[in-house]
């Protein structure tokens, strides 16, 4: 069920709209750089009662996060003195952003990776990504193999168990992040070593 007013605007919006994708895409968007509203209130119903378009509907809900990615990277490469540091500011994020600064020089990759999955605010790792001057490359792999992951796997649970996933994903949601979160960065991690320990024989 839809909890809020503004959730269920922007579903009423959406779903009666001929530019579905558009739209979930630009709040995908709106979601990455702003908006306090979790997209999966808007989505899995969305997804629910369109479940014939539900691949189409993830793949624009990931390149709107995608897009809004690489906005978040070039304003820390470039802009981060005047709207990074206001924006990081404006979001109270300052706590976030301190720590994951020092977990990126830590783990870079799957710091980046770890961190599209779990419940943190996803802004203050495309701004430490630009501006430490991280490859943009591996930063877009990162963000698209981390949000796909998130996207197109609630997907696969509305098509597989439909409108009953809300539900699961409001009571089960932070759990499983977490927990997939800290998956992905022990393997990620794992390999990175393994791969080191390959290349400096």
């Amino acid at each position: 069920m839809l909890s809020t007013t503004r959730t269920k605007q922007w579903f009423e919006r959406i779903n009666g709209s001929k530019n579905m994708l558009w739209l979930l895409g630009t709040l995908s968007f709106l979601e990455t750089i702003i908006l306090p509203i979790p997209i999966e209130l808007v989505l899995i119903p969305l997804m629910a009662i369109n479940q014939q378009r539900i691949w189409a509907m993830a793949t624009a809900t990931t390149l709107g996060c995608l897009i809004a990615s690489i906005v978040g990277y070039t304003v820390g490469m470039v802009l981060y003195q005047s709207i990074g540091t206001w924006f990081i500011e404006f979001m109270g994020m300052e706590q976030s952003y301190q720590s994951f600064q020092t977990f990126f020089e830590q783990y870079g990759f799957a710091a980046i990776l770890a961190i599209g999955i779990l419940p943190i605010p996803f802004q203050v790792a495309m701004i430490t990504a630009g501006l430490s001057g991280y490859p943009i490359m591996l930063f877009v792999l990162a963000a698209l193999l981390a949000r796909g992951l998130r996207y197109f796997g609630l997907a696969w649970l509305v098509h597989r168990f439909g409108n009953r996933v809300e539900l699961m994903w409001k009571r089960h949601a932070l759990k499983t992040s977490l927990a997939l979160g800290m998956v992905v960065l022990v393997v990620v991690v794992g390999l990175q070593s393994l791969a080191g320990l390959v290349i400096s024989r």
